[in-house]
């Protein structure tokens, strides 16, 4: 669940600081290169009574806080050096019944990761290719992604493909001081009796190909299919499931898994002052899980320097194949889960941004973009619920 929760997280990381990107106006007509740093700082905290570590119940409580630094730096005319650097700093109370030990060290723990990548213009096309790692206790994982994106002539379209790879391996110990190096995959204290697999290796491989279209001066259409695809070690060695018979064994899911993603998205341009985004998603897999999801979105320029933007998104899915509760798996089953992140779930997640980008030159060089300041209320169907506060504050260095 906690990894799981984390990737949530870097997902509305990754989503929250797209969306101060894409919505600067700041500094459009400025000719001159500049190279942008922004400092971000996330803090996300839930609660909830279905911990996948204890088979399905006991506390869900966690708490993540995560600085970062986005660095975007020019380089000659038409390339762009982005470099991501940060860390989470993780407390997670079920954490500690791995081990049974309640209130030790291993409620906390720390995941740190580096980012790099570059993109280069050839008039209407622009490729990117980019790496990184990103490293805790029993993680480590190399990404490796392309992109390319080629404008029509008219430019009123825009085709746009991309290729994500993440490589990780899941054995534990690279940061504990008796032995800053892979060590092996970690159980349940109980269930140390054998190894439960042979592999810890996971790949992950997504392909998404877009297509953006211009309708009229007030409306943005795009269609985002995606496919991702996993092999390997896709079970948390740590996750425990208690049968209809009282036994206890490891989370045991199958080693590949097909996910199919289809996004629509529309922006529309009302007046001067609104823009109104509305995203929807459908999504199937292999593990039998169906889901739709609808996002909505409204950007509100109050002034020129204060936009404000309220948003909502439902998600609905239906549980997996594999999916039972505690003590309501048969010991004849094959594959067994009491993850509830594979349940069947409604999630609720509202949230409201204020955003400042005013003209402020502070020095010579050195420029005051933007300062944004975010709330996110998320609600699961089975009592699980979270908060994810978040801060952007921009700056230009003009050369």
């Amino acid at each position: 669940m906690k990894r799981k929760i984390i990737l949530i997280g870097s997902i509305f990381l990754s989503v929250f600081t797209s969306k101060a990107q894409d919505a600067d106006t700041s500094y459009k007509k400025l000719t001159l290169r500049k190279t942008q740093v922004e400092f971000i700082y996330n803090q996300y905290n839930q609660d909830g009574n279905n911990s996948a570590v204890t088979g399905g119940i006991g506390t869900e409580q966690l708490s993540v806080n995560a600085p970062l630094i986005l660095t975007i730096i020019p380089i000659k005319k038409k390339g762009e050096l982005t470099l991501k650097t940060g860390a989470d700093f993780i407390t997670s109370a079920s954490t500690d019944r791995i081990d049974n030990v309640v209130s030790s060290a291993s409620r906390e723990d720390i995941r740190a990761h580096v980012d790099a990548s570059y993109k280069h213009d050839f008039e209407k096309t622009t490729i990117s290719v980019g790496t990184g790692f990103s490293i805790e206790s029993d993680y480590f994982s190399v990404p490796i992604n392309f992109g390319l994106s080629v404008q029509s002539k008219d430019k009123m379209k825009t085709y746009s493909a991309s290729l994500k790879m993440y490589f990780d391996d899941l054995r534990w110990g690279r940061l504990n001081p008796d032995y800053y190096r892979p060590f092996g995959l970690i159980y349940p204290v109980e269930l140390r009796d054998k190894e439960w697999f042979n592999i810890y290796n996971r790949n992950s491989y997504n392909f998404q190909f877009g297509i953006t279209q211009i309708l009229n001066k007030r409306n943005i259409l795009g269609i985002f299919p995606e496919i991702h695809y996993q092999k390997g070690l896709l079970s948390t060695p740590f996750h425990r499931v208690y049968f209809d018979d009282s036994s206890l064994k490891v989370e045991n899911l199958p080693n590949q898994r097909l996910k199919l993603i289809l996004g629509l998205k529309l922006n529309s341009f009302v007046g001067g002052k609104f823009i109104l985004k509305n995203k929807v998603d459908f999504y199937t897999d292999s593990y039998g899980i169906s889901g739709f999801g609808y996002e909505y979105e409204t950007v509100f320029k109050v002034s020129n320097s204060i936009s404000l933007k309220p948003s909502f998104r439902i998600y609905f899915q239906n549980a997996a194949k594999y999916f039972a509760g505690h003590k309501e798996h048969n010991i004849i089953e094959q594959y067994y889960t009491s993850d509830y992140d594979l349940s069947n779930l409604k999630t609720y997640t509202t949230g409201f941004s204020f955003k400042y980008t005013p003209s402020v030159k502070i020095s010579k060089h050195l420029f005051f973009n933007s300062l944004e300041l975010s709330y996110s209320n998320f609600q699961r169907s089975n009592q699980l619920v979270a908060h994810i506060l978040s801060c952007s504050f921009k700056t230009d260095f003009v050369k």
